[in-house]
């Protein structure tokens, strides 16, 4: 496989000025006042990327995903290690980047085509296809700085996968728009993939990652942590989660609650599609708690199939151990083998307190010849 993005070393450090001040009288009259902090955004980063991979990338706020995409895309420049592509590369940093406000939704792609080294005759041929895919024709002509945060995105976005680039880099942007835009982008992202093409995907869409991607690197704090297949790197990306939030807020007791086993009554995790299977979770705690359980299933590839509504299942967990029920009166799913995670959250679902990756692997066996993931139950017949 061919390599074309080489990360050699890269660290990024920012200078961050403290009560630094703004007018010539106060630095006259203070002229030694205020301090400067040196912070590492990047610390000796080191990863390729192989021609047709798709990669990406995932950490907390703050952990330096951004900065290492500013760094690949020539945004910025690292302050040691160094960067080498190989092919032409088309980025979607941030809402809006590279827009000129004043300028009309027309000259903006012919000045983002110039950008990315195309002749406005390479431009005129790729125009119609741009207006089409971001389905905002009537507005083409209207400044950008009266576009939505929807139409900033999809223009951007149509612009970057129309000038047929070796590269694209894509950060954060599909969290904007409907739904069904997102899975027009989604589905071009994929027809990328079919083409050979690579692609650096930022997203906190973890299953946009898993559906997505053939391997994810982790960042936390300006460190690499993790750097391997999709499935590895969730799992140590939600440890670190889950370790940050013991460390930051001690307040709900987090870490005193651990995911013990998943277990069924006959030991066996193999069902047939259409019947019932019942689950025992154990669940050690330290502490009374009240929280929510959460369940999640993937298919073996690590497409999301069904992911339980936290609100919806509360438990109140004493000192010791604790079992937890989950009956599932119909499984609707083809044969093949699914991926099973559980866990606990606060009450309002916006932090783990606990967390088992692939607790459990069942088997469903289905005898029908139909194929996917569910099944319909339709019935067919002739009037």
């Amino acid at each position: 496989m061919t390599t074309v993005i080489e990360v050699e070393g890269v660290s990024k450090k920012f200078k961050i000025h403290h009560e630094r001040h703004q007018s010539l009288k106060e630095r006259l009259l203070h002229p030694r006042s205020g301090t400067t902090e040196v912070f590492d955004a990047l610390q000796s980063i080191n990863f390729t990327v192989g021609e047709g991979e798709t990669l990406g990338i995932v950490g907390h706020n703050g952990s330096g995903k951004s900065t290492l995409l500013k760094c690949i895309c020539g945004v910025l420049k690292p302050t040691t290690g160094e960067i080498r592509l190989r092919g032409n590369l088309a980025a979607l940093l941030e809402l809006g980047a590279g827009f000129q406000t004043e300028l009309s939704g027309r000259d903006n792609v012919y000045l983002y085509g110039a950008m990315l080294g195309l002749s406005r005759k390479a431009v005129d041929g790729i125009f119609d296809d741009v207006v089409a895919f971001s389905e905002i024709g009537q507005f083409i002509d209207t400044q950008v700085k009266f576009y939505s945060s929807g139409m900033y995105v999809r223009l951007a976005f149509a612009v970057a996968v129309n000038v047929d680039p070796d590269i694209l880099v894509v950060d954060e942007v599909l969290s904007v728009g409907d739904e069904r835009f997102q899975a027009k982008c989604v589905d071009r992202i994929m027809r990328f993939q079919q083409e050979g093409r690579t692609i650096l995907l930022v997203t906190h869409n973890a299953d946009q990652v898993r559906a997505l991607c053939d391997r994810a690197i982790v960042l936390d704090r300006g460190e690499m942590i993790a750097d391997g297949p999709t499935r590895d790197s969730l799992r140590i990306f939600r440890e670190h989660l889950l370790a940050d939030a013991v460390e930051h807020d001690p307040s709900h007791l987090l870490g005193t609650v651990h995911i013990e086993s998943v277990s069924t009554p006959s030991g066996s995790f193999e069902v047939k599609s259409g019947a019932g299977l019942h689950l025992d979770v154990s669940v050690v705690s330290q502490t009374a708690y009240s929280g929510n359980f959460v369940m999640e299933l993937f298919t073996h590839n690590g497409l999301l199939v069904s992911r339980s509504d936290a609100q919806g299942a509360p438990v109140n967990l004493l000192p010791g151990h604790n079992h937890v029920a989950v009956d599932l009166g119909q499984i609707p799913l083809l044969d093949g083998v699914y991926n099973l995670n559980v866990g606990i959250v606060d009450p309002r679902g916006h932090n783990v307190i606990a967390w088992s990756e692939r607790a459990a692997t069942i088997q469903v066996t289905y005898d029908g010849r139909e194929g996917g993931i569910v099944e319909l139950g339709a019935t067919i017949r002739q009037q």
